[in-house]
């Protein structure tokens, strides 16, 4: 976990209560054992629920109607177990040393209760107490060597900071680390909370999630009082707290000096605002733009406050979008930077209020990246615009290779087609997940932003200061659809017309018969390359209707030059879906009879 110097260490080795303040809200009070007196270890948790693609997801404050707490404290440590088995399995580390795992969150209100089981728990002398390794046990002598070291400090993280923590080489911060833990759930509401996984070799994927869930599951049934009193007896010795977040943006603003041609204030006199949410990326303001030289006044919700009282920390957000626009406007800045709550996203404003975010922000990282390496593949989500293409491929001399929802999905492509020869550095999504070869393909907000910091530096350096018109200069000629809308068209997993079958087979017959209906329409074209849904262009624009990756929704997303051809590409979709009984088409309808 991360820490500021000027914060004080969450003495995580006993179970007093933890305050939260929430300043005229509230102040919230964790106390472990209070916490397992009014839930029950044996209380059952359904494990693969949580998983959400390559994350860990559920709900961890009590409070919101119907939306039952199931991350619960108990479900936590099996948790913890589960992954440092899996660590231990993967890295196999000699007698001689203990394995390392760091781990932060962000400002979630659970965040601290949460992250104090899994100090716990993380432990593989827990696991060799409770029995449950089949490594430990067979060498008791070897497991004693190994206990895993927690490498915690307190307060805020960051995502990418996390990952960094498992490469950086430098043992005063007990750095690299074997493995890494990120408590979060990104921008969804107060109540919700999670995990993310990192080694050295990057994120875990979807199957290691099911696997270490399916260990939790195991390791649950058989907690019982005696061996939680075991782990919080082996933590006292276990945890060291170190401020790795100094190493973390050290290295951000050493890369903009870099580019600035070893200046050490390359950025003195740029006025650039940040608006972190009240999640975990003020340290931004601070700890990277004011030793860059920047001016960083009006700079906003850099207080970390779970409760999200000022908008949702989401740079898709339009109440986000407009909040940072305004305030770069109001202060005449010279542009604006906005992270999510746990910083993998981030997304721009420059000094005219133009948002640089979704396509925008791809074309402009796409930019950036082909000066460097001309006629590179730029890998993007499913939803990204035919402007973008065309913008990639005809103006800047590279392609694009359009593939799936999903920041991992998107990294994975980049690195399979490097595997097979296809030269990729940059894979981005339109939700402002972005990661590049030359940052170990970790989607890191902060990273992002740091390239668009390094232009403006090596632009002045150069000679030609223009503020942030040298960044919107570069996206000049980017074709952006008139209308673009999305709808959700959600299943009714209990409806009869399922007959008994799974939401995804169903959402998958639509697919199917939408599909089949678009391809009579001589109006219609459907994409010859396409990798998640149904993809058609017409009318001057295109629709896309896909199944979400988790949930029983099919998102529709579309994209015209006017109202009218947006309405016949919905009325298109409306025409071979209504057929489905099962599926709520009230929003699709209201839209193509505005």
């Amino acid at each position: 976990m991360l820490a500021w110097p000027d914060k004080s260490f969450v003495q995580s080795q006993t179970l007093a209560p933890h305050k939260i303040d929430l300043g005229n809200r509230a102040s919230i009070y964790c106390n472990a054992a209070q916490f397992r007196s009014a839930i029950s270890s044996s209380e059952k948790v359904d494990f693969l629920k949580l998983q959400n693609g390559s994350d860990i997801r559920g709900v961890a404050v009590a409070g919101v109607v119907r939306e039952p707490v199931n991350l619960t404290e108990p479900a936590t440590e099996a948790i913890a177990a589960a992954f440092a088995e899996w660590l231990l399995e993967k890295k196999k580390p000699a007698e001689s040393r203990r394995l390392r795992v760091s781990i932060g969150h962000d400002s979630r209100i659970s965040a601290q209760k949460l992250q104090f089981r899994v100090e716990l728990l993380v432990l593989e002398l827990r696991l060799f107490s409770m029995g449950f390794s089949k490594h430990v046990r067979e060498n008791k002598d070897e497991a004693q060597a190994m206990l895993i070291c927690v490498n915690s400090v307190c307060r805020l993280a960051s995502t990418p900071a996390m990952f960094n923590s498992t490469l950086t080489e430098d043992e005063n911060f007990l750095c690299p680390v074997d493995g890494s833990i990120m408590i979060t759930a990104s921008h969804l509401p107060y109540n919700r909370n999670g995990f993310k996984f990192f080694t050295n070799t990057g994120g875990l994927g979807k199957a290691d999630i099911k696997d270490i869930l399916e260990h939790a599951a195991n390791i649950y049934e058989k907690f019982t009082d005696e061996s939680l009193k075991k782990s919080e007896q082996a933590a006292n010795a276990a945890v060291r707290k170190v401020d790795y977040m100094a190493v973390y943006t050290s290295d951000l603003v050493a890369a903009v000096r870099k580019a600035a041609g070893n200046i050490e204030k390359p950025l003195e006199g740029f006025h650039v605002i940040v608006d972190a949410g009240n999640g975990a990326g003020g340290f931004f303001a601070g700890k990277v733009l004011e030793p860059l030289g920047a001016i960083t006044i009006g700079s906003q919700f850099l207080e970390p406050d779970g409760m999200f009282p000022n908008h949702i920390p989401n740079p898709e957000d339009k109440a986000a979008m407009k909040a940072i626009t305004q305030a770069v406007l109001q202060n005449k800045a010279d542009l604006g930077i906005i992270f999510d709550t746990d910083v993998d996203r981030s997304a721009a404003v420059d000094s005219t209020g133009h948002e640089i975010n979704r396509n925008r922000l791809i074309a402009l990282m796409s930019a950036l990246v082909l000066e460097e390496h001309p006629g590179t593949t730029i890998v993007t989500d499913c939803v990204t615009s035919d402007g973008l293409t065309a913008f990639i491929e005809k103006k800047l001399g590279g392609k694009h290779h359009r593939f799936k929802r999903g920041y991992k999905n998107v990294i994975d492509e980049a690195v399979r087609l490097n595997s097979i020869g296809e030269e990729s550095h940059l894979a981005i999504e339109t939700s402002g997940h972005g990661a590049l070869k030359e940052n170990h393909w970790l989607d890191d907000g902060a990273y992002l932003m740091v390239k668009l910091l390094n232009k403006l530096a090596s632009a002045r350096a150069s000679g030609s200061d223009s503020g942030s018109k040298v960044l919107t200069n570069l996206i000049e000629g980017l074709e952006e659809a008139a209308v673009a809308v999305e709808l959700r068209l959600k299943i009714d997993q209990n409806h009869a017309d399922l007959k008994g079958g799974s939401f995804r087979d169903y959402g998958e017959a639509v697919l199917k018969h939408l599909e089949n209906t678009t391809s009579s329409d001589p109006k219609l074209q459907k994409a010859p390359i396409n990798y998640e849904g149904v993809r058609v262009s017409g009318h001057g624009g295109w629709f896309l209707l896909r199944l979400s990756l988790h949930d029983p929704v099919l998102p529709l997303n579309i994209e015209a030059p006017s109202n009218e051809d947006a309405v016949k590409l919905g009325l298109a979709v409306l025409a071979a879906v209504k057929e489905f009984a099962a599926l709520e088409i009230s929003a699709l309808d209201k839209f193509v009879h505005q």
